[in-house]
């Protein structure tokens, strides 16, 4: 059995509605990893969030082996915080605070 990607299978579950256009909701799949990149409070209790950025960081960098030429019609509005994922126009508001992201201060060992 093929094992898919998580950027895939994100990708064919958004395209349910026309499963032969799966690749055309890439980018969006994309968007909604970037947008969980950031463990809420009860995912930092059950494990290091650090491990879990990383392991987004892996899914999102597969779009490029995926589809590596967007089949959108549009150009891309943006990208993400890092400037590596492109993000269509719609998932980007004038609104600059929603971009703002508050984190908790971390402490160092001492």
């Amino acid at each position: 059995m093929e094992q898919r990607s998580l950027l895939e299978r994100l990708a064919r579950h958004l395209a349910a509605g026309n499963p032969d256009r799966w690749q055309d909701q890439i980018e969006d799949a994309a968007s909604l990893l970037a947008i969980i990149k950031d463990p809420d409070d009860a995912m930092r209790e059950a494990g290091d969030g650090r491990i879990w950025q990383a392991m987004i960081d892996a899914a999102l960098r597969e779009r490029w082996a995926i589809a590596p030429t967007s089949t959108a019609t549009e150009p891309p509005a943006g990208t993400d915080e890092e400037g590596e994922i492109p993000l269509p126009p719609d998932s980007i508001s004038g609104n600059h605070a929603d971009w703002v992201h508050l984190h908790e201060a971390q402490e160092k060992p001492r």
